[in-house]
């Protein structure tokens, strides 16, 4: 048999200046690119509250009128007020007479009615305290069998839908959101065998989603638990 000579190891180069400059600038940009999108982000959508709350403000009760610049977040501060109120008087038996008057009203308007029933819903569950958006994060084989996709269980499918289909189980509500923006999807309705929970949270799915799989969360495996020594392994150990 032909031996072969050991070869030397082989020795790795120690980064130069400029290597370590890029990947201490990579760091950086890692840290500052989440943090400086958010800033922009929350500062854009204050930017826009008050755009819209402003103008409606009269112009004595501007806070440029007594401060000399336009301060911003006044606006939201405004929004935040006024919904408050709202939702106070609303709650009254004032408040719901007006409502109810004001519904009539939009009730004669045929088309007008459709577009405010419809955002009426939507608004009534996105922000009711006592529901949740979805339950949990799920995976489905869709569009077909062999290709899987993430989905947010919503509610068990009730009513007109569950009856037509006339399955023996029952039917989960699956959204199966759009990488990268996550609130436009589909609406599918699944046998309950069909649909596989996972454990991740509903946040760490969406990030999934978003990122197009780049960003995933570590699967947290179970730890094995040691198994109890025999009486005959503890005699031996004890014997040595």
């Amino acid at each position: 048999m032909l031996e072969t000579p050991d070869l030397p190891p082989i020795e790795r180069r120690k980064p130069g200046l400029i290597g370590k400059l890029r990947a201490n600038f990579l760091t950086g940009l890692i840290v500052i690119a989440p943090i400086s999108l958010t800033l922009y982000l929350i500062w854009t959508v204050i930017g826009l509250v008050d755009g819209f709350v402003l103008p409606l403000v009269p112009g004595p009760w501007r806070p440029e009128h007594y401060i000399g610049i336009n301060l911003r977040g006044v606006g939201v501060i405004i929004f935040l007020i006024f919904t408050v109120l709202v939702g106070w008087i609303a709650k009254g038996l004032i408040g719901r007479s007006l409502i109810g008057w004001a519904e009539g009203l939009v009730e004669q308007m045929p088309v007008v009615r459709s577009i405010y029933n419809g955002l009426k819903q939507i608004a009534e569950t996105v922000f009711a305290q006592q529901e949740t958006s979805f339950e949990k994060a799920c995976l489905i084989e869709y569009p077909r069998k062999g290709i899987y996709a993430i989905g947010f269980i919503s509610t068990v499918t009730k009513g007109e839908v569950n009856r037509i289909a006339g399955t023996n189980e029952p039917l989960l509500s699956v959204f199966v959101p759009t990488t990268p923006n996550p609130t436009s999807g589909f609406l599918l309705f699944l046998p309950k065998s069909e649909v596989t929970e996972l454990k991740m949270t509903i946040e760490d799915a969406a990030k999934m989603v978003i990122s197009a799989g780049l960003v995933h969360p570590v699967e947290k495996l179970p730890q094995e638990v040691p198994l109890m020594p025999t009486p005959d392994q503890t005699a031996r150990e004890s014997w040595r």
